[in-house]
């Protein structure tokens, strides 16, 4: 039966929609060191859905300009190349986290806050800590649990066998995800970044962010969405049945060199953070 049941979920990862090929062509523009801001605002301006969440986004009070952002080309200007790319994937994937997901105990759109919640602040961290490109921080926060909406229909049939595990096996709920189901909801994420062609990086990060300190090619993207994930349960955010417990990893503490009183401010800063509804709204 598992083999069956690995097979049909290999299958549905297989199913998932690749990205909507606008989508694709827009990450290629920003990645073109040769297009300029008027390539991207035209590719943009043929999406209007696309359009108006880029500037509703743009114009929240995370971003925090004084005055309002009226066209594309003024967001790219203000923001930057890699930050339009973080918000055309996050609006993007807002409906696919739109859905309520049983098998998790998720309500309507509580996976898109939790997982928008998480992208906010791992693209905060990474700040603080002065990485090069936060953005791929905010992408890899904003997709770490993409796995639970394939596998939520699994988790929900299996869930008295999964708690069972849970409370006598005195392990962790994505342990028993993986013991009945042969997958945890991490490593599904993992193989939906593979067929979206994300960076090997944030592959790791999506596929890893709850065990850091196995990560070999960025273990600092892994500490960072980790560490994110952790203060997005605390604040206590979208939490379903797997986000009583959650720790940070003296992995991610160590490789990202933060001391207690880091991670209390980085608590209290999160909170502030994700107070605009704007950044949420756009479903």
């Amino acid at each position: 039966m598992r083999d069956i049941r690995l097979n049909h979920i290999v299958q549905k990862v297989n199913d998932m929609p690749v990205l909507p090929s606008r989508v694709n062509r827009i990450i290629e523009l920003i990645e073109d060191p040769n297009s300029t801001i008027d390539d991207l605002e035209k590719e943009i301006l043929m999406d209007q859905s696309l359009t108006s969440k880029i500037l509703k986004l743009a114009n929240s009070a995370y971003y925090g300009y004084p005055r309002k952002i009226n066209t594309v080309s003024q967001a790219t200007i203000l923001l930057g190349f890699q930050t339009i790319k973080s918000i055309v994937l996050a609006s993007t994937v807002s409906k696919m986290m739109a859905h309520e997901l049983k098998g998790y105990a998720l309500g309507e759109n509580d996976l898109w806050t939790q997982s928008q919640t998480c992208a906010i602040i791992s693209r905060n961290i990474a700040k603080e800590i002065k990485i090069s490109n936060p953005e791929t921080a905010y992408i890899g926060g904003l997709l770490r649990d993409i796995g639970k909406t394939i596998l939520s229909y699994y988790v929900e049939r299996e869930y008295n066998a999964i708690v069972n595990k849970v409370e006598f096996g005195n392990i962790s709920f994505l342990e028993a995800e993986e013991e009945i189901l042969g997958f945890n909801h991490a490593q599904v994420g993992e193989k939906i970044a593979e067929k979206w062609n994300f960076p090997e990086d944030l592959v790791e990060a999506i596929g890893l962010h709850h065990t850091p300190e196995k990560s070999i090619i960025n273990p600092t993207l892994v500490s960072i969405v980790h560490i994110a994930d952790a203060i997005t349960m605390m604040l206590g955010v979208g939490i379903g049945v797997d986000g009583l417990a959650y720790n940070f990893s003296p992995f991610a503490l160590e490789t990202l060199n933060l001391s207690s009183i880091d991670v209390e401010d980085l608590i209290s800063k999160s909170h502030d953070l994700i107070i605009d509804r704007d950044s949420f709204d756009l479903i």
